[in-house]
Order: C-alpha cells, then sequence, then structure tokens
C-alpha cells in the first residue's frame, strides 16, 4: 500500500479562479463618407508604415533595449506623426515584440520535449512496450532510422532558437505569418492576388491608441463623445485633411455600443481612460470600431461562501461538457448534463461554439441556485508534443482539439457578469477515480452514467473538499455497528482517502497472516448443517422426526 502510493502524483488543493481585468467592446461604423474611409486609410496607412519601421528598429535593440533608446524611437515618430502617436506606436510595437518573445520561449520549451521524448524511445529496445507515464521502444527497425535522422533534426532547430533567445532575435511578421504565407498559396486559399494585397495591406494598418485618465473623455488621440461622435487627431502630414479645428477630423458616423453601453459612457463621462482601435473587415467591407479598459481586479469571494448552495462539476471533453450538480454535502442532485460543442471549421466558428455550450452551462446554473462552478485545472502542455504518443495521431489531435485554456478563461469572464465562482481543482485521478466509486452506483434504470459523468462528481466533490471515495472501510477489529456506523464518511484528515483499494485477494491474504489460519478451499470446507451438505460426500442424511 505504502509502495503504490508513493506513486501517486501529489494533489493541488483548489482554488477560486480571478475575474477578468478588462472588458473590450465593439460597434460598427455605419454610414461613412466616401472620404471618410480614405481618411481613414491614409491615416492608418501612414502609422502602419511608421510602426514597421519602429518595430524594425525595436527587434534590432534587442535585449539592449532600454528606456533611453525608448525615448529616442519615439522622438524620431514624434516629427512624423504626433506625440501621442508616438506613444501608442512605440507601445505596440513592444507589445508585439514581447508577444514574439514568449512564443519563442513556448516554442523551445516544445523542442526541448521532443529531443527528450524521442532520444529516450531510441535509448530502448526495439520493441520494448512502455507505461503509462513513458513511451517505450520503437516497433521496428525502419521507424528507429526514420527518428534517428528526426532527432538530428530537432536538435538542430533547437540549437538555432537557443541562439536566437540568447542573442535577443525574435522573428515578427506585421500583419501575420500565416497571411505572408498565404500569398504562395492563393489557389488552395480561393484569393486573387489583388484581393490577398487588400487583406495584407489592411492588416498592417495602424488605427489604435490607448487612452489616458484626465484627459476629454478619457482618449485625446481617437475621442469619441458619450453621444457616439468620433474624431480622430490626424497625424502631421496629414493635417490638411482636418476639417474641425485643432488638427482633427470627425466622422459622419455614430456610435452606441450596444454591449456594455451604459459602463462605457460613465466611464467616458468621468474622464477615464479608454483605448479605442479602428479597424477593416475586407470580406465584409466594414469598419469597426473597439473600446477597451482596464479595471482593478476585486477580491473574489471565499471558498465556503461559494460553495454554500452547493456546486456543480463540469468535466471538459473534446465535443462537450459533462455536468453535474452536488448539494452542499456533496450529494448528486438530479440527472446529469451534457452540453456539446463542434470544434471543427474556422476558429470563429470554434469560438462561437465554446461561448454557446458556456451560455447554456451558466443559464442552467443560475437555474439550479448554485453559486460556483468547478472545472479542471488542463493544460497539456506536456502532452501536446508530437513525439509523446508516437503514431497516436489522433489521440494528439483530441489532446490539441481540447480548448481547455480558452475554455476556462471565456468561462471566467462570462460568470463575471452572473455573479457565479468559478473554482479550479486539480485534474489528478478524476476520471479513473470517478469511474471508480460513482459510475455503477449512480446507474438507474432510466439513466446509464457515462465516465465522464462520474468525472463530474469526483470534479464537484474534490472542490467542496470531500474525498471522491464514497465511504471509508468497516471498523477492522469488527464487522458490526458497535464501534460506529460502518458506512462513516471518511473526514479531510483521513489518511489514505484518495487513494484506490488493494484488491480483496491482498487484503485477505493479509488478514491470515495476522490470524495464522489456512485458507479455506471448496475441497476441505465442511457444511455447518447437515442439509447443506455436499452431494457428492457418499450419503443422504435420514428425514427429521415428527415425533419424540
Amino acid at each position: 500500500m505504502a509502495e503504490a502510493s508513493r506513486q501517486l502524483r501529489t494533489i493541488a488543493s483548489p482554488f477560486v479562479a480571478l475575474g477578468p481585468s478588462g472588458v473590450s467592446i465593439r460597434d460598427r461604423l455605419k454610414n461613412l463618407t466616401p472620404q471618410d474611409e480614405e481618411v481613414l486609410r491614409l491615416v492608418g496607412a501612414h502609422l502602419g508604415s511608421l510602426a514597421s519601421k519602429d518595430l524594425k528598429a525595436r527587434c534590432a535593440d534587442g535585449l539592449e533595449h532600454s528606456t533611453t533608446s525608448w525615448a529616442g524611437h519615439k522622438r524620431d515618430l514624434t516629427a512624423v506623426s504626433s506625440s501621442r502617436w508616438a506613444g501608442s506606436i512605440t507601445k505596440a510595437t513592444h507589445d508585439q515584440w514581447a508577444l514574439a518573445r514568449r512564443g519563442q520561449a513556448a516554442h523551445l520549451r516544445s523542442l526541448e520535449a521532443g529531443v527528450k521524448a524521442v532520444a529516450h524511445r531510441l535509448s530502448l529496445p526495439i520493441g520494448e512496450k512502455g507505461s503509462k507515464r513513458a513511451p517505450g521502444g520503437y516497433r521496428s527497425k525502419g521507424e528507429w532510422f526514420h527518428k534517428r535522422r528526426r532527432l538530428d533534426l530537432l536538435e538542430g532547430r533547437l540549437a538555432e532558437v537557443r541562439a536566437d533567445r540568447e542573442a535577443g532575435v525574435v522573428h515578427v511578421v506585421r500583419g501575420g505569418r500565416k497571411l505572408l504565407n498565404t500569398r504562395h498559396n492563393l489557389d488552395a486559399a480561393r484569393l486573387t492576388e489583388p484581393e490577398w494585397r487588400q487583406k495584407w495591406q489592411a492588416a498592417r494598418w495602424l488605427l489604435s491608441a490607448d487612452g489616458e485618465s484626465g484627459k476629454r473623455f478619457g482618449n485625446e488621440t481617437i475621442r469619441i463623445t458619450p453621444e457616439g461622435e468620433v474624431s480622430i487627431k490626424l497625424p502631421a502630414p496629414l493635417a490638411d485633411l482636418a476639417n474641425a479645428e485643432h488638427g482633427r477630423y470627425t466622422l459622419a458616423a455614430k456610435v452606441s455600443f450596444p454591449h456594455r453601453g451604459t459602463e462605457w459612457a460613465d466611464r467616458v463621462e468621468a474622464n477615464r481612460a479608454v483605448a479605442y482601435r479602428i479597424h477593416y473587415d475586407v470580406a465584409r467591407q466594414r469598419w469597426y470600431v473597439d473600446a477597451s479598459w482596464t479595471f482593478p481586479i476585486v477580491a473574489t469571494v471565499s471558498m465556503r461562501t461559494a460553495l454554500a448552495q452547493g456546486v456543480i462539476g463540469v468535466d471538459t471533453n473534446a465535443d462537450h461538457l459533462a455536468a453535474w450538480r452536488l448539494d452542499a454535502h456533496g450529494n448528486p442532485v438530479g440527472q446529469p448534463r451534457r452540453f456539446f460543442y463542434d470544434l471543427s471549421g474556422t476558429a470563429d466558428h470554434r469560438d462561437a461554439q465554446v461561448r454557446h455550450a458556456l451560455s447554456r452551462l451558466l443559464n442552467w446554473a443560475k437555474t439550479c441556485g448554485v453559486a460556483a462552478i468547478a472545472v479542471e485545472d488542463l493544460d497539456f502542455a506536456d502532452s501536446r508534443t508530437r513525439e509523446r504518443h508516437g503514431r497516436k495521431r489522433r489521440l494528439r489531435q483530441l489532446i490539441s482539439g481540447m480548448p481547455t485554456g480558452k475554455l476556462r478563461a471565456r468561462l471566467t469572464s462570462m460568470a463575471d457578469a452572473t455573479g457565479i465562482a468559478i473554482i479550479a481543482v486539480d485534474p489528478a485521478y478524476t476520471s479513473m477515480w470517478g469511474a471508480q466509486h460513482w459510475q455503477k452506483p449512480m446507474h438507474a434504470p432510466t439513466r446509464k452514467t457515462s465516465r465522464h459523468d462520474a468525472a463530474s462528481i469526483a470534479i464537484g466533490r474534490r472542490a467542496q473538499g470531500h474525498p471522491i471515495r464514497r465511504r471509508t472501510a468497516p471498523p477492522r477489529n469488527d464487522q458490526s455497528d458497535r464501534y460506529g456506523h460502518r458506512t462513516v464518511q471518511a473526514r479531510p484528515e483521513t489518511l489514505g482517502r484518495e487513494e484506490t483499494r488493494r484488491p480483496v485477494t491482498d487484503r485477505a491474504h493479509d488478514a491470515r497472516a495476522r490470524t495464522g489460519t489456512t485458507p479455506r478451499t471448496r475441497a476441505t470446507s465442511a457444511s455447518k448443517t447437515v442439509w447443506d451438505a455436499r452431494s457428492d460426500q457418499g450419503w443422504v442424511p435420514d428425514s427429521p422426526l415428527l415425533t419424540d
């Protein structure tokens, strides 16, 4: 038993996930005149060219970048735009460089994991079976030979990425590398060269400005009044296009922000910072404006308050969310629920599917009166590498397709508006122990409990602090109720409460070793009554006497 417990992974404590730290809303710029669209194109193209030059200078600085060099770049941009546009450009380019830097670090970790996995499997004999925690050797000499070549390729890539990392070199493309590579595959993308060129230019435009508290309506560069009037501070070379005072251009379109419009209007009237971004959708041929702002993260509710009315445990799967409501004592209530989604198609379609499933989950939680939803703190960062599961391509696609990080982040932001707390729990052994202790007991004539439903119960009980195991073992020295009820609930401090039980044969062997008795077999056992005697013993008992 001690050896089995040493192999178990340490289970982290559940915690209440923090709420969102910002919000972004969008509205369409309608009724723009041809002159308005021309001005937006000219301003976006001019500022985009300046952003490209500044990004090139920022990448050249590398790790030597400092506040002095930042101030120098901003001073150079001020002469050809304005001080506020220069600040927005330098901040945007620095954020893009930092994002590329983080992506480089993630790519480096992925290459290191791949090299480690391939080297381990190459060191094993051909055909050796693996375990749950480590893969085995390759199945044939041909596969071993190809993986040997792949190891050399991965080691070469790893050396290049490490050299770039140490030198502070990043590879960034304004407009996106995917769109850049589409230029060489126009037939597959079903685009013509002019259509691609229009998308490429629109993606490289820059019409975004950060807000500043204390300034008029929270932003001096792109200003939107509470009535919805939009005006832009023109760069110095385009000042002759102004149609308002102080070198500003006022658009004919009005915005209203239907979603969170009241909250946005309160910030604008109080002159609190609001960042704006104007962009053009080439496919729809429409202009949009995004408004975003940040706010301090408020203190989350305590675990006791969140779990006062029970919890809903949610098990995340490749095509659905399995949920079950639990009361305050950890008992399943009602019927399990499933919320399906389809993760095929474009990124917008997948995101819409996830949002729709989460909306139905939150609506059900509000109907039940539950103030907390428990989800697994999943990442799969160590399982997404290509070399982790060998030829199991469908398994790799399944793991990579599960929206674990996006689902939790979106669920947290959506639940914040409804007042429902999100509790993240350790995902260790939830599916295995849920199926072991809850799948069979929760079967009913009209309900077939799946493994995912049982896992949702395990997730909810772990969030509440209850053990996943339903009951403790009976008293060791007495199987009756003399020393207490045999099905007493395991307390949180009970040792081994979340461990798998040993097989019955092992426990029986230990009991015989303590008492010194010999095992009872069918051949040597004797019946306690004559009516239960074996029929092959060669005799039959007399019938009972009717009188004395």
